[in-house]
């Protein structure tokens, strides 16, 4: 056990009569009642129910004292919020600390107390300021949490959240990802380059690091040195397609530059996420549902994965004041939920739509939508039409069960400004994503990045096989992971790469997969997992 969770365990003070209690329930579970049968049966002498966490912690102490075999059914049942294992790995979210932004955005809200755009009552922001923006503690405890409501916690993608990454120093970048390591690894380190090489075979492995920026940040040196922090995937602001809607709000940035910021960051085999806002100052329903098609239409777009975030209208943004002087009035809820209606079902079904509005609590907006629950409302709406969304977030096959031999490939090619793209992906009966692979194929017209790694190569960007996140080694029955369908997919990747002349393949591995794609004949070269083909 490593050193984090160990710290949680010391922590942890729980009565014996609670343990007691605890043993009771787990063997009711066994006997085959369920989970709610079981904890009625048996509740606190002093009124209530016995937590959850109790019992998870309970089944670990039977387990590792060599009481219990393991039993991933009974376990299963204690798991609390599934859900946040489901894409196949665990995220933890760390926030940086409250440093100026080099925007001037009209819609961010500003709190001295926090990294710009964000607001010290959201439930990430919550616990970084807990935290006092400690990397280390925040990493720790997280991980700590996910424990003690029975997630794995082994294979990690930490997400740095915080505005604009780029614009902090780079000195704080990396001591910030270097404390974040050690809190996985569970010991310190005397370099970044320390922490990462101890990460390789650490109990909380990295398999993928996640950073936040502008694009008028992202150029030749910017790349090279996310590449050598460990970066894997890049969320990044774009907003709007339209420049007129760009320069209203103060945004800082062209659409053009978005686009050489994707050329660039596609080039390198970054995952790449892009938010986008309606409800702008000076956007209306119908220019929204136009932009967003740009996202699709421009060939340099075409992004892995999106977030939508309706513009809030916050009274700590200047946007306030444009609202009270009557020259922006946000949509009503029925207006927002209907605009997404109408264009969740075009997105193409290589790209996932990770959110469909920020996770603000509703009293901080001043008018307009307040619902957090968007994507519910939207698919009802939906199934109502009698319409769905094809995206890969609607597809994953996250709990179902299904026959790793009856799943069928499928392959999706699209073309982008500099590159072939590739989306490979296994397919059950029931049309659920069990795993896919993107591909990128450059072309002659591709940004030379200065990466000799990269050189006559074809890079696989992401490789994802979906089911509950499961712990190295482990087994699951009909869970999509630790099936074979990760190495398949690679070797599909490499004949694909091979019959369309590239002489290489590389992959844009983080620290905790690396060893993944040892096995499966690669090398590390710079920064990136690389093969010979042919």
């Amino acid at each position: 056990m490593s050193s984090v969770n160990s710290t949680w365990y010391e922590a942890r003070q729980y009565s014996q009569e609670q343990l007691d209690l605890a043993r009771l329930i787990l063997e009711e579970l066994r006997s085959g009642l369920s989970l709610r049968q079981a904890v009625n049966r048996h509740p606190n002498p002093g009124g209530g129910y016995l937590p959850k966490h109790v019992l998870v912690y309970a089944y670990r102490e039977l387990t590792e004292a060599g009481e219990w075999e393991e039993d991933p059914a009974l376990f299963e049942k204690l798991r609390m919020k599934p859900v946040r294992t489901l894409s196949g790995v665990t995220t933890v979210t760390v926030l940086t600390k409250p440093y100026p932004c080099p925007g001037k955005c009209i819609f961010c809200p500003t709190d001295a107390r926090m990294p710009k755009s964000y607001l010290p009552d959201e439930p990430g922001a919550m616990r970084a300021l807990h935290h006092e923006f400690d990397p280390y503690t925040q990493t720790a405890a997280r991980i700590q949490a996910l424990e003690a409501i029975g997630h794995p916690t082994d294979k990690i993608e930490l997400l740095i959240l915080g505005g604009t990454w780029s614009a902090y120093q780079r000195d704080y970048q990396r001591w910030f990802i270097q404390r974040c390591l050690e809190a996985m690894n569970g010991e310190g380190s005397d370099s970044l380059k320390d922490a990462q090489d101890q990460n390789l075979t650490a109990s909380h492995r990295n398999v993928g690091l996640v950073i936040e920026t502008r694009p008028d940040h992202i150029d030749l040196d910017e790349i090279a040195h996310l590449r050598d922090l460990g970066v894997t995937k890049i969320q990044m602001g774009i907003q709007s397609l339209d420049d007129r809607i760009l320069q209203l709000n103060h945004r800082g940035h062209s659409v053009e530059q978005a686009r050489q910021a994707m050329r660039l960051m596609r080039a390198a085999g970054f995952k790449i996420v892009l938010h986008w806002m309606p409800n702008l100052l000076g956007a209306s329903l119908q220019s929204d549902r136009e932009d967003f098609q740009r996202l699709w239409s421009d060939p340099d777009m075409r992004p892995d994965e999106i977030k939508i975030y309706p513009c809030q209208l916050l009274e700590n943004a200047e946007l306030y004041e444009y609202w009270q002087r009557g020259e922006y009035q946000p949509y009503t809820t029925e207006e927002l939920i209907d605009l997404i209606a109408d264009i969740k079902p075009g997105i193409p079904e290589y790209c996932r739509v990770n959110r469909i509005i920020r996770d603000i609590p509703s009293t901080n907006v001043v008018e307009g939508n307040k619902r957090t629950s968007l994507r519910q409302d939207v698919h009802r709406v939906l199934d109502q039409r009698g319409e769905h969304c094809r995206c890969v977030r609607c597809r994953e096959v996250r709990k179902e069960p299904f026959d790793p031999n009856k799943v069928v490939r499928t392959e999706l090619a699209y073309s982008t400004g500099t590159t072939q793209e590739k989306f490979i992906s296994y397919i059950t009966p029931e049309d659920r994503i069990a795993g896919f692979l993107r591909l990128s194929l450059p072309s002659g017209d591709a940004p030379r990045l200065g990466l000799k790694e990269l050189e006559l190569a074809a890079i696989v960007r992401e490789v994802h096989v979906y089911g509950q996140s499961l712990e190295v080694g482990a087994e699951s029955g009909q869970a999509a992971q630790h099936s074979g369908l990760g190495t398949s997919l690679m070797d599909q990747a490499e004949a694909i790469a091979g019959q369309a002349g590239y002489a290489r393949i590389a992959v844009i591995a983080a620290l905790g997969t690396r060893g993944y794609y040892q096995k499966l004949g690669y090398t590390l070269e710079g920064t990136y997992m690389v093969k010979a083909l042919g």
